[in-house]
C-alpha cells in the first residue's frame, strides 16, 4: 500500500533556541527539519518523512498510518483524582445532565 506523505499531520513553528522554524511531523515525533522561512520547513519536514518512509517501505517495517486516515471510535478513558470527578458529577446534577455530557463540554473548549 502506497502512502500519501502530504496526509501526514505536519506543523511548523519557531525555534527560539534555533532561531529558524522547525518542520515537525506527529506521526513521525523523533524527525524534524530547521529551514530560515516556514515554507522550507514544511518541504523539508516533508522530505524527510518521504525518505523515511520509502527506507522503511525497503525494509519490510510497518509504517505509520496518517492520523487523517486512521479510525477513531469516540471513546476513550481518562483518569482524574477522586475530587475532580466528585466536582464534575455535581456539576453534572446541577446541570441536569450526564457526567459524559459535561466531560464533552469540557474537552471542546
Amino acid at each position: 500500500m502506497a502512502i500519501d506523505i502530504e496526509k501526514y499531520t505536519y506543523r511548523v513553528m519557531w525555534s527560539d533556541s534555533d532561531q529558524e522554524f522547525v518542520g515537525l511531523c506527529t506521526e513521525f515525533p523523533s524527525l524534524s527539519w530547521l529551514s530560515t522561512t516556514s515554507a522550507k520547513a514544511l518541504k523539508g519536514i516533508q522530505s524527510v518523512v518521504k525518505e523515511c518512509v520509502t527506507d522503511m517501505s525497503k525494509n519490510n517495517e510497518d509504517i505509520p498510518a496518517p492520523i487523517s486516515s486512521r479510525n477513531f471510535s469516540g471513546k476513550f478513558i481518562v483518569r482524574v483524582p477522586p475530587e475532580v470527578h466528585r466536582h464534575l458529577a455535581i456539576e453534572a446534577a446541577e446541570s441536569g445532565v450526564s457526567l459524559n455530557r459535561i466531560a464533552n463540554l469540557k474537552l471542546a473548549h
